[in-house]
């Protein structure tokens, strides 16, 4: 069964409850979607390791229900 993006958006809010999250379909498919993820929680860590907190929130789902996720990641301005 597809993600929603809603869900994507829940599991990012409750590991990072600061972040700004927008979450975009790519495909009408449920499985391909595009993330923007502001938190500042993400300050001082390198890209890679911003991507790994947002992986980690999505609990084991990237690469099995959720099939494609575009990551941009930053802390606030």
């Amino acid at each position: 069964m597809p993600m929603s993006a809603r869900d994507i958006e829940r599991l990012i809010r409750e590991a990072l409850p600061d972040a700004h999250v927008r979450i975009r379909e790519l495909a009408a498919d449920g499985d391909h979607y595009a993330a923007e993820v502001v938190s500042e929680q993400f300050r001082g860590k390198s890209r890679v390791q911003q991507h790994q907190m947002v992986y980690e929130a999505l609990k084991g789902n990237m690469g099995g229900v959720l099939h494609a996720l575009a990551l941009q990641t930053s802390a606030p301005d």
